[in-house]
């Protein structure tokens, strides 16, 4: 195989225009090209001249010749193939216990059940299709179930989200291929092997975390609705078992499981289970984390900024990224941008309110949103404990929810500026999951950070023309950006606690749906090198 770099075609093109092209960089005959795959597709919108920039991996005959005569921006594709290990030897004496069905445990499970490792994994949330009727539920009425919402259930924070499955994370051993090639086989559309930005919106990914949670059972797996984990059992500074709490007709039951490997894939709002590992001493640490707005501007304003004027029909909801450094020195940057998107009521707690960013798969939505956030670090939080940041967070989720009595406070931007409380919007109309109220969203926060966000936001009118516009809508609060806190782990992925594995976003490694999944198959990797399959015991 040739790989081809920085082969660029206009907007729109055709696929046969894509062959010819092909042919003519590797100066060959339409019968010597035996087949293609597009390895990247990216557009380049710079300038407003709009190309599409490829990666080719090319099947030519007589490669060796075609490779002497071809131009510098061919050479020889060398890609990185995923290799799940060789089993270890130590044998089990009792199946592998995931605590949580995000990307980072569905997809260790995945690996687990697919090597012979019979998980049982364990969700306190609800199935995805379950969930999302629950959610749909809250957002229309605002009742609320802390253990089955935006947050919590089936397929995690990412299923109500844009589904973004890019990442920055550095890959030799192949686990983004494979992460993307497992959702394709689990329904996801072919293209997200080579889009630059892929992503995959709520209505399919509840579809797809339904096949993955199904090829698991066939395997031999469990998947364990509505059982939250309360505790741990610790013996000589190893785990022994897990405890967890069902709940039906309103009865509550508690249950025990005996496992030496426990996989913490909770997601970063498991702040139950952050309180309990404390009470352990499980090591963790602080970490910096982000909070902000959710910030929305017609659809059709980004994609004339980042297209132009006279953009072609075919262009996808155009995204952007921007970021300012305030006079202060704090970082003000836009986070999990939904292009063609919704604003989401994403609560998980009585009391306490958060928003944020969901998409569907058309991103057909009339409106843009984005995060807009300022960093904040262990310095900004009051006192030194090791879960300061978490409070912090329930600080500002409440200052929300009693500024809005529930319901998603909502303000224009001239009005964030003047700090005053919103009493009519402009040309902007909220698209948002959830019920809202006009309020004065600037009262949530420390003045530091409501002058920064000012401040940033005003800096990115340079960058987008209109960005700074008094109609822009601002929701709040944006706090789950990612965990505030990291429980440690050695170079075997455990913890200090032997057999107790912290996994994926919730427990600082990872970033989105893809890195978080990415961990999974990294801890799935590090029990299968130490122990046989669970059927090898029978």
């Amino acid at each position: 195989m040739l790989r081809i770099h920085q082969l660029k075609l206009p907007v729109p093109h055709t696929v046969q225009d894509l062959e010819d092209k092909i042919r003519k960089i590797l100066r060959i005959r339409p019968g010597d090209l035996s087949g293609y795959e597009i390895v990247k597709k990216s557009l380049d919108a710079r300038r407003k001249r709009l190309e599409y920039v490829y990666v080719i991996d090319a099947d030519v005959k007589n490669e060796q010749t075609v490779l002497k005569k071809a131009p510098v921006q061919v050479s020889r594709a060398v890609r990185a193939r995923y290799q799940f290990p060789h089993p270890g030897k130590e044998k089990l004496s009792h199946r592998p216990v995931i605590i949580g069905t995000g990307p980072a445990g569905l997809f260790c499970g995945l690996m687990l059940a697919r090597a012979g490792y019979a998980p049982i994994l364990l969700e306190r949330g609800q199935s995805a299709r379950k969930r999302a009727r629950t959610v749909e539920n809250f957002w229309k009425f605002g009742i609320l179930d802390p253990q089955s919402n935006v947050q919590f259930g089936e397929g995690g924070a990412g299923t109500f989200s844009d589904g973004k499955l890019n990442t920055l994370v550095k890959d030799p051993a192949g686990r983004n291929r494979k992460v993307l090639e497992l959702f394709v086989e689990a329904g996801a559309p072919e293209e997200i092997l080579y889009e630059t930005k892929p992503h995959l919106g709520t209505d399919l990914l509840i579809g797809i975390v339904h096949h993955i949670r199904e090829e698991i059972r066939s395997l031999g797996g469990e998947v364990r609705f509505g059982c939250r984990m309360t505790d741990l059992k610790l013996e000589n500074g190893a785990v022994r078992g897990v405890f967890y709490r069902t709940s039906e007709d309103a009865k509550e039951q508690e249950h025990f499981l005996e496992t030496e490997q426990a996989v913490l894939a909770v997601g970063h709002s498991a702040r139950d289970t952050f309180s309990m590992l404390k009470s352990h001493q499980v090591p963790m640490q602080a970490k910096a984390f982000a909070v902000g707005v959710r910030m929305e501007h017609p659809q059709e304003r980004i994609n004339q900024s980042q297209y132009g004027l006279d953009y072609p029909s075919v262009l996808p909801a155009a995204s952007y990224k921007v970021t300012r450094k305030t006079a202060s020195g704090r970082g003000v940057y836009s986070f999990c941008m939904c292009p063609g998107g919704y604003v989401v009521d994403a609560s998980s707690e009585k009391g306490a309110l958060a928003v944020n960013g969901m998409s569907y798969q058309a991103r057909d939505s009339r409106n843009a949103n984005s995060a807009m956030i300022v960093t904040v670090t262990p310095q900004d939080y009051a006192g030194t404990d090791v879960l300061a940041g978490v409070e912090f967070q329930r600080m500002l989720e409440r200052a929300a929810y009693r500024l809005g009595d529930g319901k998603v406070p909502v303000q224009t931007f001239q009005d964030f500026c003047r700090n005053t409380a919103s009493s009519v919007l402009g040309e902007v109309e909220p698209c948002i999951k959830g019920r809202y109220i006009l309020s004065n969203v600037r009262e949530i926060f420390p003045q530091e950070l409501s002058l920064a966000l000012e401040e940033g936001i005003r800096g990115c009118e340079a960058l987008i023309p209109g960005f700074a516009g008094k109609d822009a809508v601002l929701s709040g609060v944006e706090s789950r950006t990612s965990s505030p806190v990291r429980i440690l782990r050695n170079e075997m992925l455990e913890s200090a606690v032997t057999g107790l594995y912290p996994c994926g976003e919730g427990a600082g490694y990872a970033g989105g749906i893809t890195s978080a999944a990415m961990d999974g198959l990294k801890i799935a990797e590090a029990i299968a090198k130490k122990y046989a399959p669970w059927y090898d015991n029978s």
